[in-house]
């Protein structure tokens, strides 16, 4: 007997906009990323997240919050 799962995660940006700050590394634009995340499971949705992400305009670098 065998199981196959076809699970999948696919993800759409909304949309970008100017966050404030720069760059730690090179001093570039900070851009603020709206990605929405959807997982699957056999072509069936089963979570749905908007996440917030920050890079880099100039050196494309992925930035983290640190508060």
């Amino acid at each position: 007997m065998c199981f196959i799962f076809l699970c999948d995660e696919e993800e759409i940006e909304l949309g970008r906009q100017q966050a404030p700050g720069s760059c730690p590394y090179c001093g570039g634009k900070v851009e603020a990323i709206d990605v929405e995340s959807k997982w699957s499971c056999c072509f069936l949705p089963i979570c749905y997240k908007i996440k917030r992400r920050f890079s880099c305009s100039l050196c494309r670098r992925r930035l983290e919050l640190s508060y």
